[in-house]
């Protein structure tokens, strides 16, 4: 199972939230890409990446240190946050990006979604953001009636890379994840699934590896800053 470590950009700086809220975000990094680099250097064999102020505007907004991460980082980023055309998808990965994050236009326009998987394969993901086991948009701003696992199996035979899966009141609040909901997502699907929001201990990442579904990987942000979870040894334990 893969460990992606966060960086969640904001005003262009590393910052995690609490439960989605853009009032309550904590700064830990004034340099996202040398913090890129500190996990990339650690042995970190993605990271993922997620513009906050973007998925609010609906386009790009912290483009620059999206940039300066991939120049200089040298393993596969993931990003997600104001992907919503086909133009802005095709500038990222030409800018080396390795797989885009849909989310808001995963419910708005699911078109858009398959038509990008089948132009980029295996280069684009679906990223579902859930509360109480319905999707939110717009950076968690507004709530939809689409069930989570619905959403999911919507794009079964789209040929998205993976799905992104976040609980939103899980996230940033060190409160461990949602591994009965995670898992039967991954169960329900053949789209290969991503744990996050919560995972704030290397019991947890256990726990997800060893949940009974075939996850993909976990994300984990606060709890890496915070040093709860000590990532060369979760890297060494998710590998073995």
């Amino acid at each position: 199972m893969i460990l992606y470590p966060a960086i969640d950009l904001k005003d262009g700086h590393a910052v995690r939230l609490v439960h989605g809220d853009m009032g309550r975000s904590t700064v830990f990094n004034d340099n996202p890409a040398a913090q890129a680099q500190e996990f990339a250097d650690a042995g970190c064999k993605w990271l993922h990446l997620v513009d906050l102020n973007g998925a609010f505007a609906g386009k790009p907004v912290n483009a620059a240190p999206v940039e300066a991460i991939l120049q200089n980082s040298g393993v596969p980023v993931q990003l997600g946050g104001g992907i919503r055309d086909m133009a802005t998808i095709e500038g990222w990965l030409e800018k080396g990006l390795t797989r885009v994050i849909l989310g808001t236009v995963a419910v708005d326009n699911p078109a858009l979604v398959r038509e990008a998987a089948r132009a980029f394969p295996g280069h684009v993901a679906v990223g579902i953001d859930a509360r109480n086991g319905f999707v939110a948009t717009k950076g968690w701003a507004e709530e939809t009636d689409v069930q989570v696992t619905e959403l999911a199996k919507s794009f079964e035979d789209a040929g998205v890379a993976a799905i992104i899966y976040t609980d939103i009141l899980r996230d940033g609040a060190m409160g461990g994840p949602n591994i009965e909901a995670t898992a039967a997502l991954a169960r329900a699907v053949s789209i290969p699934v991503i744990a996050s929001g919560g995972v704030s201990s290397l019991a947890d990442l256990i726990a997800l590896r060893d949940c009974g579904a075939d996850l993909n990987g976990a994300i984990s942000g606060r709890a890496l800053y915070d040093g709860a979870i000590d990532l060369k040894e979760a890297l060494s334990a998710l590998d073995s």
